[in-house]
């Protein structure tokens, strides 16, 4: 499905460059407009909240060839008892990525115009964390930690494994977009869940921060 943006010519490098440019921007835009009243939030507002020594890291998992793409079908985080229904969102009107509706906590939304789960790259799963009501779908998503796993279940039969490897809370304002949402290491089939943290600002009626989950491919399953 996407396989024209990954042809290396250079077009297609000026059409990846353009096309990240303008995801990165509307991710910053989707962190700014979500609104809800905050339910309580522990841990620090920003920073990295598990970071890795070298030998953690090197005790996770080696990572498993990219798959092709296919549609994303139900995010699955066991440690959270998460089982979410994924549906492909576009660009609002002001250019940001589109969430699911508020009266849809449980969804999950996919950037459908990058990255299929499980394909080389960062594919990009947004969510709230809570509504005006109550917790939302990404609601506990800050007390993930690095070796937790995250399924995808894709409209190929295909289950696609990931191994969280970093989780972060990282001020809107500021922040180096490409870092926290671009792939991370080149050939890699990676995910980023991405959702609202920090504390709440009731004048701007929006979170002061984004809490982003970075996994990566280690195996897939029928």
């Amino acid at each position: 499905m996407y396989d024209d943006r990954e042809r290396d010519t250079g077009t297609g490098r000026l059409i990846t460059g353009l096309t990240w440019t303008l995801l990165l921007f509307a991710l910053w835009l989707w962190g700014r407009g979500l609104t809800g009243v905050p339910h309580g939030t522990d841990g620090p507002a920003t920073g990295d909240l598990f970071a890795l020594t070298p030998a953690q890291a090197a005790r996770l998992p080696r990572p498993a060839e990219p798959l092709g793409s296919a549609l994303p079908q139900r995010v699955d985080i066991p440690q959270l008892g998460v089982q979410a229904p994924v549906v492909s969102r576009g660009l609002d009107a002001r250019g940001a990525v589109d969430p699911p509706p508020f009266d849809q906590p449980g969804v999950v939304g996919w950037y459908g115009a990058g990255t299929a789960p499980g394909a080389k790259g960062a594919a990009l799963l947004v969510g709230h964390v809570d509504t005006v009501t109550r917790p939302a779908v990404f609601y506990k998503l800050s007390t993930l930690k690095p070796g937790n796993t995250v399924r995808v279940v894709r409209s190929d039969g295909r289950v696609a494994q990931f191994t969280i490897d970093d989780v972060s809370v990282l001020p809107r304002a500021g922040f180096d977009a490409r870092q926290a949402y671009g792939p991370r290491r080149a050939g890699r089939a990676e995910l980023r869940l991405i959702t609202c943290g920090g504390t709440f600002d009731r004048a701007s009626s929006s979170y002061t921060a984004n809490v982003v989950v970075s996994a990566y491919l280690t195996g897939t399953t029928r």
